[in-house]
């Protein structure tokens, strides 16, 4: 038998792409600060490119700050070089090894360019999710072909395919919701 069906493993992969997609969604700007923020910031450390978490400690002290704790005092400089090079559009404010990042208030149209931007990432995870789907059908048609299974079995199989692939659509559908009435709320 070349081929495997796994319902459990295509499952697990659509989930990874509902997982993918939270995550994008943690790091847009919704004008409250969050430490997932900082998130897609790589700084250049000891001759590599590091993830903000690795050199220093974010945390939100208050709605709209946040605050950079820089464990080692040599990065300072190159944190907040990435920082203001990031697309964030954050103006970092140095005092010893703290950074504080003051998030401005987003106007509408900064709002609606998030609410696209969004969209796009949702759009980005069903097409993700209907790709697994796709590679599920391709394998139940293959072991049907090759006689391994049924042609009842395939169909019931390809019928919890797409019910999976419904439920994952319908939970990103779900998730880019809240997310746009997160950041359209003034």
């Amino acid at each position: 038998m070349a081929a495997e069906f796994d319902l459990d493993d295509i499952k697990r992969r659509m989930r990874g792409a509902v997982n993918s997609l939270k995550s994008d969604l943690a790091g847009l700007r919704t004008g409250r600060a969050s430490t997932n923020l900082l998130d897609p910031i790589t700084v250049d450390a000891y001759g590599a490119a590091m993830p903000i978490n690795q050199v220093a400690t974010v945390s939100v002290p208050e709605p709209r700050l946040l605050s950079v704790q820089v464990w080692d005092r040599s990065m300072v400089a190159s944190v907040e070089k990435a920082i203001r090079e990031s697309d964030l559009g954050l103006n970092p404010q140095t005092e010893g090894q703290v950074i504080r990042l003051r998030i401005p208030e987003m106007n509408e149209q900064r709002r609606k360019e998030m609410v696209k931007v969004a969209h796009k990432y949702a759009e980005e995870a069903r097409v993700a999710v209907r790709h697994v789907r796709r590679d599920g059908l391709d394998t139940l048609k293959k072991l049907e072909k090759d006689g391994d299974i049924s042609q009842d079995d395939e169909k019931r199989q390809a019928d919890q395919v797409q019910k999976a692939t419904d439920e994952h659509v319908s939970e990103v559908d779900s998730v880019v919701a809240a997310k746009e009435k997160e950041i359209m709320q003034v």
